[in-house]
């Protein structure tokens, strides 16, 4: 890997000839640090990997030169990688919301596949921007992963959803969101979720709702034992219980942990 990407550099005959043979090079992951503007390609097994950083020599430049011309050297060398290599990108926006807002609209516009996009939103304003810029993309996305909570008066709207999906701070993630998520995997953490939500979230999987799930994942302090009965069961007679769904293709398995719930979905025997 390695190699190739210094032969790309040699000259611009052998920089075309690597070129032509992209569709048939290995698939790698291209793993983005916006912060530190570090770059880490590695194969799909993780035998062979390759590290690029993008330095800028400071000078006389003033501060915003400086970020302007890091970020067009950033994006100059990942647009060389995806040349080089089949690319599914990783990619962290961490703290630096100018370089990540910037390179994920580039990324975006060239219809990159993705195999992790993580997103703090760092500062109030950042949030519905950069909501904007990916709301209506994330099919591209295999694993979406949300750091940080959202502002009570900003609440995401999904218009296309990724393959699997982690929120680490879910109060926002509504019942009615959660009912159209289209995704295998769902993962909500510190949600506000009470029993009577799990209850009907259950009986719309029984029904024939949530047809892509396969593991879903729910963390609440509302879910309580005392509270509303779930299909006709306390939470703790929900534990390790087995339904299927109404038609008998598949099965779920509830695991009750204290007050976070785990479904495992697999077709029927």
């Amino acid at each position: 890997m390695a190699e190739k990407i210094k032969l790309s550099f040699c000259s611009k005959k052998v920089s075309i000839q690597i070129n032509n043979a992209r569709m048939y090079s290995q698939k790698v992951i291209v793993d983005l640090d916006c912060s530190c503007h570090d770059i880490k390609v590695y194969s799909e097994n993780n035998k062979d990997s390759f590290e690029i950083f993008v330095y800028f020599i400071y000078g006389q430049c003033n501060p915003n030169s400086i970020k302007r011309n890091r970020q067009v050297g950033f994006l100059s060398v990942i647009r060389h990688l995806l040349k080089i290599f089949r690319c599914k990108l990783s990619i962290n926006n961490d703290y630096n919301s100018y370089s990540f807002e910037k390179t994920i609209s580039e990324l975006f516009d060239l219809q990159m596949e993705f195999k992790t996009l993580t997103i703090n939103f760092n500062r109030a304003e950042d949030q519905l921007l950069l909501w904007n810029q990916i709301s209506n993309k994330l099919g591209m996305v295999e694993d979406l992963l949300f750091l940080s909570s959202c502002d009570a008066d900003f609440i995401p709207v999904f218009t296309s959803w990724p393959q699997t999906i982690t929120i680490m701070n879910s109060n926002w993630f509504t019942l009615q969101t959660l009912l159209v998520c289209p995704c295998s995997s769902i993962n909500l953490q510190k949600s506000r979720l009470e029993n009577r939500d799990l209850d009907e979230i259950l009986k719309n999987w029984k029904s024939g709702g949530f047809p892509n799930l396969e593991r879903l994942i729910m963390h609440s302090q509302r879910f309580t034992n005392s509270g509303r009965t779930i299909m006709g069961m306390s939470l703790l007679e929900l534990d390790w219980k087995v339904i299927q769904t109404d038609d008998g293709s598949k099965k779920a398995i509830i695991s009750s942990r204290g007050q976070c719930i785990v479904m495992s979905v697999t077709p029927s025997e």
